[in-house]
């Protein structure tokens, strides 16, 4: 796992064409808007989190967000003990990302 600034989060995504944007907020925070290409696994979720890490593909490099950075953070750590290559996570998370925002439909 490696922290990075959102400047450093945003300029790594736009050059890596193996990225993935994961979301382990809730439901009702993703509601709120997210990063646009972001998918959402609540890490609240327990075990079916942990099932649907598994169904990833573990040689891409995982972006991960939460609200402030505790959880996204926790995430990766998660992700790094599963086998996964490389995370990033989002420091100060959400609440603090001054990029484009996306909304459910």
């Amino acid at each position: 796992m490696k922290n990075l600034s959102q400047e450093e989060w945003a300029s790594k995504i736009s050059l890596d064409e193996n990225a993935v944007i994961l979301d382990v907020r809730t439901e009702d925070e993703w509601n709120d808007g997210f990063i646009p290409g972001s998918v959402l696994n609540d890490i609240y979720k327990g075990q079916g989190f942990i099932y649907r890490l598994d169904e990833l593909d573990k040689t891409k490099n995982y972006y991960v967000y939460c609200k402030a950075g505790g959880r996204s953070a926790q995430a990766c750590m998660i992700m790094d003990q599963m086998g996964f290559e490389n995370t990033y996570n989002l420091e100060g998370g959400f609440m603090n990302w001054e990029g484009a925002v996306d909304f459910p439909k």
